[in-house]
């Protein structure tokens, strides 16, 4: 069966975790154990260049500031285990140019560099990378540095609030969060990581090409249309991990994947960007933005509402926008609407007169009456407004004592028409 072809129950991503979003909505499209508490490795960046716009938006830092080489930033650069572009001790830099590296090729050591700019400390910048965190919903994150190394791996020189040992971790769900939120308040960022490489420093003896990681963009190892970010990530306890996103045809996705492996269980940087590849091709082959529920559709059997103390018994209620989501082409008619009515407005299911046209009398939610629904990242659901149709006045004082006694006498008649039953 071609890949594209797949049902969400039959993808069987070969990673520990994953989960495909539409990042305009934020709706979820598969998710596999993605509430699960994993290591992110440098998807952490992600939070760092998300602190670093929001500083440059406030005006706290520039891009052209230039930061001064630290002793930490300097023995972190000289690590050539990790990936780094050279800093020399004492050295100036642009942000600018550490933040294209971070973007770029993943350096480490001018990761520390933004978050001593921005915060004075790493430890200082920790706080405020889990204050966001907290901020943005990302439920089970714990960040205990700024570039998602292992803390065995800075050289003792981890924040002091943190174990030598910790690591960053989130679930798929908070990285796809993460991913979104970044893209949606600095989508400027993606003019960075669509960047397949670039010479740091050119012409000076620590010119280094800054070849991106994320060998999904066009034209390297990997290509796949439309792919312009976002973050890679790698540890030996965070495994092979990706947070990309794809747009093609107005429709982007986010993606994540976290500890991927091929079909023999081995993790690697090949692993993640196929496994990437199959939740994109079930994205983009199989889900359309439909409009489910249109404009002024009246749900069967509930299309008005008794009102009480008006001129008319009842009055007419419709939705008042569309609803449109992105779903597979196939589960169309598995969507039903349901009626939600606001208690402060309708009162046993009735509501008094005195509304005018337009007035909000609930919501209508769309169901999935069938398969499996994963919601929304930020836990909504798909609703609409539900509004009356036309205004219905308030009966003058003669109607209401007709009314009034129209219904005394059908209240007593019940009531004898009870008794009688009750003699037989």
């Amino acid at each position: 069966m071609p890949q594209q072809a797949k049902a969400a129950d039959s993808l069987n991503i070969l990673a520990d975790a994953a989960i495909l979003v539409d990042a305009d909505s934020g709706k979820i499209l598969y998710a596999q154990n993605a509430d699960a508490t994993l290591g992110i490795a440098s998807m952490t960046k992600m939070m760092t260049e998300y602190l670093l716009f929001e500083a440059i938006e406030d005006g706290r830092v520039s891009w052209d500031q230039e930061y001064t080489v630290t002793d930490y930033a300097y023995e972190i650069s000289q690590d050539m285990r990790l990936s780094n572009v050279p800093l020399r001790k004492g050295e100036a830099y642009t942000i600018q140019e550490l933040y294209e590296a971070m973007a770029i090729y993943s350096a480490n050591a001018a990761t520390i560099g933004i978050a001593e700019t921005i915060a004075g400390t790493e430890e200082e910048f920790v706080r405020l990378m889990n204050e966001k965190a907290e901020e943005l919903g990302l439920a089970g994150a714990k960040l205990v540095n700024s570039t998602g190394l292992s803390n065995s791996l800075l050289m003792g020189m981890h924040p002091k609030s943190t174990g030598a040992n910790d690591e960053n971790v989130m679930s798929a769900k908070a990285v796809a969060k993460l991913t979104k939120a970044l893209l949606d308040k600095y989508p400027e960022v993606l003019e960075t990581t669509k960047i397949p490489n670039k010479m740091f420093r050119p012409g000076t003896a620590d010119a280094i090409n800054m070849l991106n990681w994320n060998s999904m963009l066009p034209g390297l190892a990997f290509e796949y249309e439309g792919v312009d970010g976002l973050k890679t990530g790698s540890t030996d306890f965070a495994g092979h991990s990706f947070a990309g996103t794809a747009k093609r045809d107005g429709t982007r996705l986010i993606a994540v994947v976290m500890k991927a492996v091929d079909e023999k269980g081995v993790g690697s940087y090949k692993a993640r960007f196929d496994q990437t590849r199959v939740l994109f091709d079930f994205g983009f082959g199989q889900f359309t933005k439909e409009e489910i529920i249109p404009g002024g559709y009246q749900i069967k059997g509930q299309e008005t509402l008794p009102v009480t103390k008006g001129e008319e018994k009842a009055v007419s209620i419709a939705v008042k926008e569309p609803i449109t989501m992105m779903i597979q082409t196939s589960d169309k008619e598995k969507y039903q609407p349901e009626l939600v009515l606001d208690e402060s407005v309708v009162d046993e299911g009735k509501i008094e007169a005195g509304i005018g046209k337009g007035e909000v009398v609930g919501t209508v939610n769309v169901v999935k009456t069938e398969g499996e629904d994963y919601g929304y990242l930020d836990g909504t659901k798909s609703d609409a407004e539900v509004v009356t149709t036309e205004k219905v006045a308030r009966a003058n004082w003669f109607s209401l004592s007709i009314q009034a006694v129209g219904n005394f006498v059908s209240n007593m008649w019940s009531g004898a028409l009870d008794f009688v039953k009750g003699l037989f």
